[in-house]
Parts: C-alpha cells; structure tokens; sequence
C-alpha cells in the first residue's frame, strides 16, 4: 500500500472526526483561517524534532570542554540557528514531556508521577486541544513519526491484546493527519504502527535481549531488530518532506526520535565510531539522522519557509553509561546537576535550537526561560489564533524571542521530577521541594533526609549552576514567595492569565512530605486541604 493511499484514506477519516466532534466547546472557539499569515506572507512549514534522552551537554557547541561525542550536524543547525541556552522540558521523564509539548499544559495536571506504562490509557484526553489538532483547522497538514508513548485504547479479546484490531484513541484520533512508528521502542509490542494498525502479526515473543536494550519481554512481529528503527522512522520522514515539497499546503510534522534512548542500538555504520560506549555512538547516529532532515528540506527548497526546532524531552539517563562517560572526560549534563528523573537541571534542562530563515538571526543566543509547553501558543500566534481558556494553560508565545526581543516572555517555569517532586524556577531563582534529586541521582530524597539534608531547596542559578549551595535558611522570604506562586498555579489549574480551570486529577505540591511550619504558614486563602497535604 502506497503512502499516498494510506495518508488519503487517513486524512479523510480524522476529517470526518472532526466534524463529528465540531460542537466541542474549544472547536467552536478557533476560526478557520487563511493560508497566510498575518503581513501576506505563506505560513511556514513547522517541524519539530524531538530526540529521546539526550543530553545538555551531549551536544558538542553547548558543551565544548567537557563533551567528547562528535555533533556536527546539529552544531551546524544550531549556527543556522537562534540558540535557547535556558529552555527546559515540561518533565524529566518521557510521557509527561510529550504531553506538555502537544498540549501547552504540564502534565502533572493529569499524571501525577511516572509515565504511561505498557498498553496504557490516552493521557491526552480526547476533548484537549492539541498542536496538530489546531494547525490543522488552520490549513496544515499534519505529521507524527516515531515514539508516541502517549497511550492508546488497545482493542482487547478478553484479557489479551486483540492485535489483528483497529488501536483507538492514538495520534490520529489527536490532531494527526498520519502516524508511523512505534509506541515505545523497548517495549512491546516489538512492530511498526501505521496510523491505527499493526503492521504485520506479532506472532513471536522477544525476550529482554541484553543490557540496555529492552526492558519488557513480549509480542513481536518475526525477525523484528533494533537496529533498524531510527534509520526507517528517519527515511519516512524525508519521504514525507519530499511528498509536502509537491503541495502548497503548509504542514506540521512532529519527529519523537527514539534515540539515542534504549534500546542502544546504532547500526554496523556507528558502532564504535565514538570511542567513548554504545550511547555515544548512538548520539552520533542520532545527530546523523537529523542531518538527513536537515538536508531533506534543503534540497526539496522547503528550508527557506519552514520552521525548524530541535530539542529533546529531557536529560540523558544514566543508566545508559553516565559513569562510564564521565571517567573518559565526557559529562552528558554539562555543568549541571543530575541526569534524565531528577528535579534538578540535568533532568530537564535541555538543548533547543530554532531556526526559521528570515525571522531567527542565525548564530546568535536567548538567554530566556522556555518551557517545551510555548509550542502551542507560539503555533497559535504564527497563524493568528486566538486560544481559549479551556487550553494552552501553562504555554506561552515565544515568537518575540525568535524575532530576537531580549526579555521575558514567561513568570516562571515549574519543573516536575519522574517521581513527582516539584520545582520551580522564577529569574536567577529556582526552588525544589525535596531534599535530594527528586529521581533516580544520589542523593534520593529518603537518603537525603536521613542525612539530615533540608526538606527543600533554593539555589541561585545566576551563581551557581551546579546546585551545590543550598541558600533555604538564608532567604525564606524567596522559599515563601516562589512556594506561593507555585500553590496559585496549581490552584487555578493554569500558570497563564486566564479563567480558571480544572486539574484532571489532585494536585498535592508537597507530596505528602513533612514542610516547615515557615513554608506552611503562607497559605493562599483558596487553596483547600487534602488527604494527602495541599491541594
């Protein structure tokens, strides 16, 4: 079967979907417009690239002295480019971040620790307006290729898996015109998904095969392998470029590679290329496939209106070879603390990069706080959309800084570890309410306490940048402030102006954990105690 065939058919039946659906409240409230933005010019192309644990300091320009894996074509993008030196993902782990990315919402908002497991429940509720979904009632064609991981309905034969069934409630059920990929790489089911099918039977059981390849045993199609995955979801990609370059219809095409997270799995061609492990190696073959998206548009003629951003959804995991990099003098977190889970920077503190060709002045640097969830109401200004309050509650616009503006755009960002622990960071100021990582980096937060570490911590990220020196006790007067601010935008169910809204679930910012009575004593009058601690 054809792409064209399956795309055509695919488009037609999410068409269909949204005309059914056309009576829900944020549908009604976005009118279909033009396909020129606003001052005549055609409305860019949107592309944004999102690899899967990947380092800070995995990227060669943003770690010169102490990264060692060669990144020439992203530091080549980011020459191109406007680079983002303070941008964090909504999460330290995978889910929640993707979440954030398609919704312009944090994701503790609906899941409150972890991630989605194995055959999962949607997280993104099917009445949320999501980028695709608001593109696309704007005149784009609209793309996912690569790791969803953000839940499907799984058709079911009494307890078991109905393989051979139509997956609801997926990407294209989303906002996506057309899906290619694969869940979650290292874990089943081991096959390709197109749009809502399996392609082929997973008739086969893979077991867990090796270090750091995959952790779940279970179905898969015959002769699946690892290797192949980032190579093939990279090939479709440029096919979907070249396809786009015969239209003159504008298009959004979401990228979650699935590296260089496990499964660690570079091809013959990079293996050993780095010197350093397998990881490493993977990061080159990682930084090679967005090479080749790079040169898919330039060469379709697409590049010079098309909106390209590359990031990644959180820190690089250390289980993955941190300790083993860092005694040969590479530091996948650069000069921050901790890794992939952890409240502090490395677990979410991001590389990002933007580049849109006559809009971004290339080669030069925003030193201001972004957040993974601006995507939507950055796309939102782009085609002059008005969002209603009922979505987008934690996104703000970041077009003004990629027109180059040199202030802020956002009051603050709040960080969220993988085991639910908050931050927040507001300016030089950024405070964590737990007395270790927050995730998987020692010291974990029932070792900290033991050592009598503070419950809470406030660093100036101005001075020190490595989270070393805990400034609590000196300025409670901050601690108070930012805890304040951090309870509002959990109260109101939005860190943006706007009505208030709804959380899909409680929201506890403490955790359960024992706060000093001088952090408790500021109490917005609105904010109601629960079971748990403060809601």
């Amino acid at each position: 079967m054809t792409w064209h065939a399956v795309n055509r058919r695919s488009f037609l039946k999410c068409a269909a979907g949204a005309l059914a659906g056309s009576l829900l409240p944020w549908r009604t409230s976005i009118a279909a417009s033009a396909d020129a933005a606003p001052g005549g010019k055609a409305r860019p192309n949107i592309v944004f690239i999102l690899s899967d644990d990947l380092g800070y300091g995995d990227v060669q320009c943003l770690n010169p002295e102490r990264g060692k894996i060669p990144t020439p074509h992203i530091d080549r993008f980011a020459r191109q480019s406007v680079t983002f030196t303070e941008s964090h993902s909504g999460s330290a782990v995978c889910s929640p971040t993707r979440y954030g990315v398609l919704t312009g919402r944090y994701s503790w908002r609906a899941l409150t620790r972890g991630i989605v497991g194995v055959y999962g429940k949607p997280l993104i509720s099917a009445d949320r307006l999501t980028v695709p979904e608001l593109l696309r009632r704007h005149g784009y064609h609209t793309a996912c290729v690569g790791k969803w991981h953000l839940g499907w309905d799984w058709p079911r034969k009494g307890k078991d898996i109905a393989f051979d069934q139509p997956i609801a409630s997926g990407p294209t059920t989303r906002g996506f015109d057309y899906y290619f990929g694969v869940d979650v790489p290292n874990w089943p089911p081991y096959c390709w998904i197109e749009n809502d099918r399996l392609q082929g039977k997973p008739t086969e059981h893979l077991g867990v095969v090796g270090k750091n390849i995959n952790s779940k045993a279970g179905p898969a199609v015959p002769g699946w392998k690892f290797e192949p995955i980032l190579p093939t979801i990279t090939d479709k990609v440029c096919r979907y470029i070249e396809q786009r370059a015969g239209d003159n219809k504008p298009f959004f095409l979401y990228f979650p590679m699935t590296s260089p997270h496990t499964p660690l799995s570079p091809t013959d061609e990079w293996k050993g290329k780095s010197g350093l492990n397998v990881y490493a190696d993977f990061v080159m073959e990682t930084d090679a496939m967005v090479g080749r998206v790079l040169d898919a548009l330039d060469k379709t003629g697409l590049a010079e209106n098309t909106l390209v951003i590359f990031t990644s959804d959180n820190g690089m995991a250390p289980y993955a070879g941190a300790g083993e990099l860092e005694a040969k003098g590479h530091y996948p977190s650069g000069d921050f603390r901790g890794y992939k889970a952890d409240a502090w920077d490395g677990g979410h503190h991001v590389p990002f990069f933007a580049r849109w060709p006559g809009v971004t002045k290339p080669g030069t640097t925003c030193r201001q706080l972004t957040c993974h969830t601006d995507l939507l109401a950055t796309c939102a200004e782009i085609v002059d959309a008005k969002l209603p309050d009922s979505a987008s509650e934690d996104s703000v616009s970041i077009v003004p800084l990629l027109k180059g503006k040199d202030a802020p755009v956002r009051e603050a960002v709040v960080h969220h570890s993988a085991s639910g622990k908050f931050a927040i960071r507001k300016g030089k100021w950024k405070l964590l309410l737990c007395a270790g990582s927050g995730g998987w980096a020692k010291p974990k937060d029932g070792e900290a306490l033991k050592q009598g570490l503070p419950p809470v911590q406030l660093y100036d990220m101005e001075a020190d940048i490595g989270e070393r020196e805990n400034l609590q006790d000196k300025h409670p007067e901050i601690v108070a402030q930012l805890v304040e601010l951090l309870r509002k935008y959990a109260d109101t169910g939005r860190s943006t102006p706007g009505t208030r809204q709804k959380n899909d679930v409680p929201v506890d910012i403490f955790k359960g954990a024992k706060i000093p009575g001088n952090i408790l004593s500021l109490r917005s009058p609105h904010v109601r105690k629960g079971p748990s601690g403060l809601h």
